[in-house]
C-alpha cells in the first residue's frame, strides 16, 4: 500500500469512530459534507474517543501517523467527559457554592445572603455546557491534528481490519496497526434492575431532575462518595452503604479514610459499614433495599427515594471482536498485555480500563502516548506507583504510592512524617483545615514512598508528590525546596520535614 494512503484508527474509550480522507484514487463518497470511502487505508485505528483513545488518536497523528478515530457514541470524549469525571465536578464545584451560601458558612465569614433558593435545572444547565464545551473542544483537535473520525460501532475483524457499523451501513478500514481503548462500563448488581429514574448509576445520578428526601447510596467508594456528596449539599439526607468496614475504596490510607469518615459524617452523611445488600425493590416513588450484616448477626430493610448503584465498574469489551483474532480476556475481563500494551496479537494494543491497573483517565492517558511513542520506536515505560488518585469531595483526598497498610504488608520499614492543615497558615487564614499531608519515607535511605492527603487542594498538592516520586526523591529532598507562603503547599513541604527530621517547623 502506498503509504498516503495509509491512516491510523483508534478505538477507544467505549467507542467506535471513522472518518474519510481523499486518497490519489479520488473522492469515493460523502459524510456530510466530507468526503470519503467505504474502505479506508490506515496506519493506525484507536477504537474509543475517551480520555485515553483520543489522547493516542492526537499523539498518534503528531508523530506522523495517518490515524482514525472509530466512535460509537453521539459525542467524543467518553464516558469520562460526557458522564463521569467532567460532569461529576462540575456538580461538585456549584454544589459547595450551594451549601457555603445555604448552610451559613458564607455568613460566618461575614457575607451575609438571604433567600438562599437552589435552581437545579440551572445547575444541570452549567454542568451540560461544561459537557459540550470540552466534547467539542475535542472535535477541534482533532481537526487541527488531522485525525479523521468515524462514527460508528467498531468490530476487529482481522489482526487488520476494524469493521464500523455506521447510520450508512458498514465501513471497513485496512491499518497497520489497532489500539483498543473502549473503557469500561458501570458494574452491575445482581438482583438489582436500574431504572435511572428511582434506582440509577452514576450516569442517572448526574441528572436527577429533583433533589430527593433521601438517598441510599450502594458502595462507599471514590464515585459514590462524590456524588453523594453532591446530593447531600442540595438537601438530601444521604447514606452510604458498603461491605468494607472503611470508606474510599481500594488505595486510600486507613488513617485517611478513618478521618474522611468523620469529616462526612460532621457534613451530614451516614454510613453502614459491614454491610451487604440482598436485594433491593421498587414500589411507586420508593425503594426498597434488604441489608445483612456480613458476619450474618442481623438483618433489616431501609427505603429511600432513590439508592445510587455505585459498585465499580468493569472493562467494556462487548463485540469488540476479540474471539475473532484469538485475544482471550483475563479472569477479570481485561485484555491482558506486555509490557508495550501489546496484545497476544503483535499488531493489535490495549490501553486504559481494558487492561490492568487502576481505572484513571489520567492513567489511559499516559499509556495511550506512551504505546505510540513505542510503536515510533521510542522507550516505553510507564511506573504505576506513581499514578496519582484523587476524590474530589471538600475536603479532597489523594494520594500517589503506598500506603502504610501495604508497606506492612510487603515488610518495608519506613518512617512517617505528618502535617495538619489546622497550622497551615493559608488553610488558617481560608477557614478550611481540615485534614493532613502523611509522608511515608523509606527509613534507610529516605525515598519518598508514598503520600497521603485529605484537606484543601489535596488534587492539585498531590501532583508536586507525584513528580518527587517519578524522580526518586527523598523527603528531605522536598523539604529543602522553597515554597511560596502563605500558600497550602507548605503543609506538603513541612510533612516531608517531619519525615526527613522528625521536627517540623510550624507544629
Amino acid at each position: 500500500m502506498q503509504n498516503n494512503l495509509r491512516k491510523l484508527v483508534t478505538i477507544g474509550a467505549k467507542s467506535s469512530v471513522l472518518i474519510g480522507f481523499r486518497s490519489n484514487f479520488g473522492l469515493l463518497g460523502t459524510f456530510g459534507n466530507r468526503a470519503y470511502s467505504t474502505q479506508h487505508e490506515a496506519d493506525l485505528v484507536v477504537i474509543g474517543s475517551g480520555p485515553g483513545g483520543y489522547v493516542t488518536a492526537i499523539k498518534a497523528a503528531q508523530l506522523g501517523f495517518k490515524t482514525i478515530s472509530v466512535e460509537k457514541e453521539p459525542t467524543l470524549g467518553g464516558t469520562c467527559l460526557n458522564v463521569g469525571c467532567i460532569p461529576s465536578k462540575a456538580l461538585l464545584n456549584n454544589s459547595h457554592y450551594y451549601h457555603m451560601a445555604h448552610s451559613g458558612e458564607l455568613a460566618s465569614r461575614g457575607i451575609n445572603v438571604s433567600n438562599v433558593e437552589l435552581d437545579l435545572e440551572k445547575l444541570m444547565g452549567e454542568k451540560s455546557k461544561a459537557v459540550k464545551a470540552l466534547t467539542g473542544g475535542i472535535a477541534q483537535l482533532f481537526k487541527k491534528n488531522k485525525v479523521d473520525v468515524v462514527r460508528g460501532y467498531g468490530t476487529i475483524t482481522s489482526p487488520n481490519e476494524v469493521s464500523v457499523q455506521t447510520e450508512g451501513g458498514v465501513e471497513t478500514i485496512r491499518t497497520q496497526n489497532i489500539i483498543i481503548a473502549t473503557g469500561s462500563e458501570v458494574t452491575p448488581f445482581p438482583g438489582i434492575e436500574i431504572d435511572e429514574e428511582r434506582i440509577v448509576s452514576s450516569t442517572g445520578a448526574l441528572k436527577l431532575q429533583e433533589v430527593p428526601k433521601n438517598m441510599l447510596v450502594i458502595g462507599a467508594g471514590v464515585i459514590g462518595l462524590e456524588l453523594g456528596s453532591v446530593w447531600s449539599r442540595l438537601g438530601a439526607e444521604v447514606t452510604a452503604i458498603d461491605f468494607l468496614d472503611v470508606i474510599g475504596g481500594v488505595g486510600m490510607d486507613t488513617e485517611v479514610s478513618k478521618s474522611f469518615q468523620k469529616i462526612l459524617a460532621k457534613q451530614g452523611l451516614k454510613f453502614k459499614l459491614g454491610y451487604k445488600v440482598t436485594g433491593a425493590s421498587r414500589s411507586g416513588d420508593t425503594v426498597n433495599v434488604s441489608l445483612e450484616k456480613k458476619d450474618g448477626s442481623s438483618k433489616e430493610d431501609v427505603s429511600a427515594d432513590v439508592v445510587l448503584v455505585s459498585v465499580g465498574r468493569r472493562p467494556y469489551t462487548q463485540n469488540l471482536g476479540l474471539e475473532s483474532v484469538g485475544i482471550v480476556l483475563d479472569d477479570k475481563g481485561r485484555i491482558p498485555v506486555n509490557g508495550r500494551f501489546q496484545t497476544i496479537v503483535p499488531s493489535i494494543y490495549a490501553i486504559g480500563d481494558v487492561i490492568h491497573g487502576p481505572m484513571l483517565a489520567h492513567k489511559a492517558e499516559d499509556e495511550g502516548i506512551i504505546c505510540v511513542e513505542g510503536l515510533k520506536g521510542g522507550h516505553v515505560h510507564i511506573d504505576y506507583n506513581c499514578v496519582p488518585s484523587v476524590v474530589y469531595t471538600h475536603p479532597e483526598v489523594a494520594w500517589v504510592g503506598k500506603s502504610e497498610e501495604q508497606l506492612k504488608a510487603e515488610g518495608v520499614e519506613y518512617k512517617v512524617g505528618k502535617f495538619p492543615f489546622l497550622a497551615n497558615s493559608r488553610a488558617k487564614t481560608n477557614n478550611d483545615t481540615d485534614g493532613f499531608v502523611k509522608v511515608l519515607a523509606d527509613k534507610a535511605t529516605d525515598r519518598i514512598l508514598g503520600t497521603h492527603l485529605i484537606g484543601p487542594g489535596a488534587g492539585e498538592l498531590v501532583n508536586e508528590a507525584a513528580l518527587a516520586m517519578e524522580y526518586g526523591a527523598s523527603a528531605e529532598d522536598v523539604a529543602r525546596v522553597c515554597h511560596a507562603h502563605p500558600t497550602c503547599a507548605e503543609a506538603l513541604r513541612e510533612a516531608n520535614l517531619a519525615a526527613y527530621c522528625g521536627k517540623p517547623i510550624n507544629f
